[in-house]
């Protein structure tokens, strides 16, 4: 049955993308919230430093290569809706279970628990939204998606931040409290399932014939994912961002939650505004993501604090055309088939290349500013070079794009 098929109360392709953004912000409060505490919770059952990240890099770690076994998986059995139920199954049960927990093996288990889910449902949940995005065009409808998901994300922490100052840092109530939006995500997948079971139903009807004859990723595809990973490359987390607005003094300690909410509004809109252009001018949006990552170091790590607090937002801008456009643009690269296979190697690229980037740029930013400012301009440079040699002349018409 197509999920387009008239008469049967299926949901438009906007109320589609719209509800899948409200399951992802409210497991977002989930995650989110429970990724804002974990450390001084494991700290609190015993854990010293080195253990902490031992245990979240190895979470990390199981969100990223895990995505390798579960995008082949979901192209292969087209069980797109229960790796994507069971995926965030499995995260909204190990956030409350934390709340049990009282030795510290099983707080640690649970946590790579939580990071697992991700990796299970992340590329069938994208196939998803690939198909219902395809209605409304994949650049705003990724957007709206990355929008929403971004609410649910400066949500989770302020709530539970709330809550441990009400019950004077009661760790273990806060993770029962995150139950209840964690039901809410499981009602809701449950219903927008049934409402719409078939979401390939939404695709134009010239999208390319699934099949199930094993045919190779495109070389367009491979490109597009040097390009990815080469931005990534000179892109550092908001840890180091903080850090030296902290170490400088550049802002008080008490300000950088609110540079960093300020960051994820910015990641917002600019999903939204860079969605929006995808949908009618191509990938040539895309060249605003090396321009404007080269310009983040430059100014991110100035004592100046309007200049820092300018290259945090321009963090946030790059982050949300990270999150949104560039996955948008893989479902017009990869044909329908090999999708799950294509979202699971691009998310595990790019989530090495976010941590060797971090890292690369950490070392830079211990020996002078110039170093930091220089190889990331120069990493960016060649990310501009792949993008403009290699997808440029795609144009503004797209595979899948509607008409």
């Amino acid at each position: 049955m197509s999920a387009v098929e008239p008469g049967r109360g299926v949901l438009t392709p906007w109320r589609f993308v719209v509800a899948f953004g409200v399951i992802s912000l409210l497991a977002d409060v989930v995650y989110e919230g429970a990724r804002a505490i974990t450390g001084p919770y494991l700290a609190s059952l015993g854990a010293g430093a080195v253990l902490v990240g031992v245990i979240t890099g190895a979470g990390e770690a199981f969100a990223l290569v895990g995505r390798l076994v579960s995008g082949p998986l979901a192209d292969r059995t087209r069980a797109y809706w229960p790796l994507t139920i069971s995926g965030y199954g499995l995260t909204v049960a190990a956030v409350p279970l934390l709340g049990f927990a009282t030795a510290l093996w099983s707080a640690g288990a649970l946590v790579i628990a939580e990071r697992a889910g991700k990796a299970v449902r992340g590329p069938a949940k994208d196939v998803l939204l690939s198909h219902a995005a395809a209605a409304v065009g994949r650049g705003r409808g990724f957007a709206v998606h990355e929008a929403l998901d971004q609410v649910g994300a400066l949500i989770g922490p302020l709530a539970v931040a709330g809550i441990l100052v009400l019950s004077a840092g009661d760790y273990r109530l806060a993770f029962w409290a995150l139950a209840l939006p964690g039901i809410a995500v499981m009602v809701l997948l449950l219903r927008l399932r049934s409402r719409a079971p078939n979401p390939s139903g939404y695709e134009s009807a010239t999208a390319p014939i699934e099949t199930d004859s094993p045919t190779p990723l495109p070389g367009m595809f491979w490109s597009y994912l040097a390009f990815a990973v080469t931005t990534t490359l000179g892109f550092s987390g908001f840890g180091l961002l903080a850090f030296h607005l902290a170490a400088h003094e550049v802002v008080p300690v008490a300000a950088i939650p609110l540079v960093y909410a300020a960051a994820m509004v910015v990641d917002a809109v600019a999903a939204l505004i860079t969605g929006w252009l995808y949908d009618r001018i191509g990938v040539r949006v895309l060249l605003a993501v090396p321009v404007l990552g080269a310009l983040v170091p430059p100014l991110a790590f100035q004592d100046s604090a309007i200049a820092a607090i300018l290259g945090a937002l321009l963090w946030g801008a790059v982050l949300g055309v990270q999150e949104s456009t560039l996955r948008a643009t893989i479902a017009d690269l990869v044909p329908i088939h090999r999708r799950g296979t294509a979202y699971g190697i691009f998310a595990a690229g790019a989530g090495v290349a976010t941590f060797a980037g971090s890292a690369l740029l950490a070392v830079l930013y211990t020996e002078s500013l110039t170093a930091v400012v220089s190889i990331t301009a120069g990493i960016q440079l060649a990310a501009l070079l792949i993008l403009v040699s290699r997808h440029l002349h795609l144009g503004a018409r797209r595979a899948g794009a509607p008409s």
